[in-house]
Parts: structure tokens; C-alpha cells; sequence
């Protein structure tokens, strides 16, 4: 795939005292080495891509995935000799929660002592072009590039329980998938996404049903 300016801004963000990048480690180059040995890989993009990876890193190694998620997003569409023909922000805020869109792709690897995840909330910059390359889904319209603006929060997942705090206080002892959606503000889907990747983590349990909906309890 593709490696925009994000990936490699993001790594240098990540890098220095003592950190060394693009190390080869069992066979694989990794993009950060911290001077205490973990392990940090970053991911734009696509979680399925790395997870063979991820699960033979954490063999022997402490290893941490990190994902950035765009807060604020400007789309900056642009000719192809590079001139700026237009700029507007995106009406889409991405939050903390969207990390279980991508999540479903790898949620066994939590619970492992030598795996951590840390989600980055950004402000970035998406470069486009109308140059006929793009997918039909974007009408030809092709992304050049992804710039790293500023890092707004960061926020680290080390095993079920980290994941468990997304979920408000006022669920009750069990819940739906509709129960969810409700009380956290998010649509139905996203709110399937969360509970199939805290079932896959151990941390929810389906103990029946409310009518035709699973209905959840939390294990802590």
C-alpha cells in the first residue's frame, strides 16, 4: 500500500530518546525501536494488512500498534502539476470509538501481555486530485497524499479492561446492541463493532436474548 507523509511524520513523532527506526526484528522491519526495547508499529490504515506480523512480533518482543484517527480533516484538492485549486474541512470528526471499525480485523490479539494499542486523535491534511486514478467509489478522484497537522490526544488500550472504560457507566448489569447505540450516540453497526471486539477480548459474554437482540454482560 500506499505510504503517505502521515506514516512517516507519525514515526518521527514517535522516535528520539534513543528510539531507532526501520529496525529489522525477526525478519521484519519495524518502524520504531524504543531505547527500552518495545516495539512500536504504525498503521494508518487497513488493521488486517499487519496482524500476521503483529502475532509474530509479540512472540518475543513487547510490541505496541499505533493508530491515528483524524479529529479534524482538511481536503485539499489539487492539480495535477501540485497547484491548490480548493480547500475545505470535512464535515466528519473522527472520535475515540472509531477505533473499533478498524479493531474488528485483530481484536485476539488484546489480552496478550507483550501487545498494546494506542490511538492517536489528530488534525490531518488529505491531498486529491480529479486525475481519472481514483476508485469509481471516489469518482476518479485519487488521494496524493495524508499530512500530519497536530496530535490532539493520545489514548492507550493494554489489555480488556482499557477497552472496557469506552463503555458509559449507565449501560446497566446487562444490555442490547440497541441499548448501546442509545446511551453512547453511535449508530447500530458501530455499536456491533464494540461488542464483537470485547466478546473476541473476553471482556462481554451474550447471556440471552431481549427478544430477537443478543443481550450482553460485562466480564471483568
Amino acid at each position: 500500500m500506499t505510504e503517505y507523509s502521515l506514516h512517516a511524520q507519525v514515526k518521527d513523532w514517535y522516535s528520539g530518546d534513543g528510539s531507532q527506526v526501520e529496525v529489522k526484528v525477526d525478519d521484519f522491519f519495524v518502524d520504531v525501536v524504543r531505547a527500552d526495547g518495545l516495539l512500536i508499529e504504525i498503521q494508518t490504515r487497513n488493521l488486517s494488512a499487519i496482524k500476521k506480523k503483529l502475532k509474530k512480533l509479540r512472540a518475543n518482543n513487547k510490541v505496541r500498534l499505533v493508530y491515528p484517527i483524524s479529529k479534524i480533516k482538511w481536503i485539499v484538492y489539487v492539480s495535477n502539476s501540485g497547484e491548490v485549486i480548493k480547500k475545505r474541512k470535512s464535515p466528519k470528526k473522527g472520535k475515540i470509538l472509531d477505533l473499533f471499525v478498524e479493531m474488528v480485523h485483530l481484536p485476539s490479539l488484546i489480552n496478550h501481555e507483550n501487545f498494546s494499542f494506542e490511538v492517536l486523535l489528530i488534525e490531518e491534511q488529505e491531498l486529491r486530485c480529479n486525475d481519472g486514478k481514483g476508485s469509481w467509489r471516489k469518482k476518479g478522484v485519487s488521494i496524493k497524499d495524508r499530512k500530519l497537522l497536530k496530535v490532539f490526544e493520545r489514548a492507550l488500550f493494554e489489555d480488556k479492561t482499557d477497552f472496557l472504560k469506552v463503555l458509559p457507566n449507565n449501560l446497566g448489569e446487562t444490555f442490547t446492541n440497541k441499548d448501546l447505540a442509545k446511551k453512547m450516540g453511535v449508530s447500530i453497526r458501530l455499536a456491533q463493532k464494540i461488542t464483537y471486539c470485547l466478546r473476541k477480548m473476553n471482556g462481554l459474554t451474550v447471556v440471552g436474548k431481549k427478544q430477537r437482540e443478543l443481550l450482553f454482560k460485562t466480564i471483568k
